[in-house]
């Protein structure tokens, strides 16, 4: 998912090519999401280099959030990159206007970035808005300039612009979503980017949650709405809308990702719910309790405890610790063979999903048990946690 898809670099394995083509890269943020995370990190962006680099100027919402913005959050200086072949590209703005743009370079839709320092106001009205940004793109050849490249955020091009930038603010591609965190935090830089809930469970974006080198952002919860390109096939009617004949989709579990500090951060949860081994039973793989849900983790629990993924968005390193989660971390204290039901006599494929945690079951039902020895059922994916001061 992206503002735009960038294009592998040199690589053209059919792995590359495939994420390419993903339709889940053609998703673009909406200006008031934008907005609303946006306003929490003010402090961050004085006197910082900002990039955008999936982003195809002007098109984009994040480069018209800080265009218009340029001058309250005291920012030195914006570049804003897009890749070749943008579903969008052009839409807005004809690439035949723009002044950096040559007649080849517009005819070709080769991709180009912005570079920008000062925002006059041109129109002499007293306010910044798109219509001076409009200006300076079609007015000024040394702000926009073509790459010489595709425009992916991988290539050596895009690295040097990611090298001069401070902090990167965008919606990357999903499919390429780990290697995208990995080359910010590789390069040692600071970011705000959104991404997918399930993210959460990949190894290397827990490894970076848990050592806390990136932590979950602020305005997460509800349904957000991305324009998608014409062509985008939406099977789901309640997921689609269409306004001034622009086509938007819905989803309901896209998450901020960043190592921007911010309030939310060190808000602790209170706690108010008391331990009973009936109301949190203790897994049988691992030596941690189940906790269901966020909203009841115990206050008088010295030791782990297995939460949802969710608990993430709430988290405060100095409230708890972050132990590991059901695949590394904690070490299963047993492990379980081929997991099928039998039901009657008849073996079936199982019904209770992966042996992650798994708890003791009464029963399953008359004549149903598993080949593991006894009923247990597994739950969905879990964040081993203990709270910070606690004595075992």
């Amino acid at each position: 998912m992206s503002e735009t898809r960038p294009a592998p670099g040199g690589n053209k394995s059919a792995g590359l090519t495939s994420a390419r083509m993903n339709r889940n890269d053609e998703f673009y943020t909406q200006l008031p999401d934008i907005e609303a995370e946006l306003r929490h990190y003010r402090p961050h962006f004085e006197d910082k280099v900002v990039l955008c680099n999936c982003d195809d100027p002007f098109e984009s919402n994040f480069f018209k959030f800080f265009v218009m913005n340029f001058r309250r959050l005291g920012i030195k200086k914006l570049i804003v990159s897009c890749y070749s072949g943008s579903p969008v590209q052009g839409e807005q703005i004809s690439l035949f206007d723009l002044k950096g743009l040559s007649q080849e370079d517009a005819e070709a839709r080769r991709p180009y970035k912005v570079e920008i320092t000062e925002i006059p106001d041109a129109n002499n009205d007293g306010a910044i808005d798109l219509s001076d940004v409009e200006h300076l793109l079609t007015h000024d050849a040394n702000v926009l300039t073509p790459l010489k490249g595709n425009g992916d955020f991988r290539s050596a091009e895009c690295l040097g612009l990611l090298d001069e930038a401070d902090i990167v603010v965008t919606n990357p591609p999903f499919s390429l979503f780990r290697e995208y965190v990995a080359t910010l935090i590789d390069h040692g830089k600071q970011f705000l980017i959104l991404g997918d809930q399930n993210a959460i469970t990949y190894p290397q974006i827990f490894r970076y949650l848990k050592d806390n080198r990136l932590w979950i952002g602020i305005e997460n919860g509800g349904t957000k709405w991305f324009r998608v390109p014409d062509d985008y096939d939406i099977a789901t009617e309640s997921r689609k809308r269409l306004v001034d004949g622009v086509k938007y989709f819905s989803m309901g579990r896209i998450y901020w990702f960043t190592n921007l500090d911010h309030a939310k951060r060190h808000e602790n949860l209170i706690l108010t719910e008391r331990y009973t081994p009936e109301r949190y039973p203790q897994y049988d793989n691992f030596e941690a309790i189940e906790v269901s849900r966020v909203a009841d983790i115990p206050e008088d629990w010295e030791g782990a405890m297995g939460v949802p993924i969710t608990f993430l968005d709430k988290y405060n390193p100095e409230q708890f610790q972050i132990l590991g989660n059901d695949d590394e971390g904690l070490t299963p204290t047993k492990t379980y063979g081929h997991k099928v039901k039998v039901v009657d006599g008849v073996r079936t494929k199982s019904n209770t999903g992966a042996l992650r945690c798994v708890l003791r079951a009464e029963s399953f039902g008359p004549g149903t048990y598993f080949d593991v020895g006894y009923p247990v059922k597994g739950t969905y994916r879990r964040v081993f946690i203990r709270r910070i001061g606690a004595t075992s």
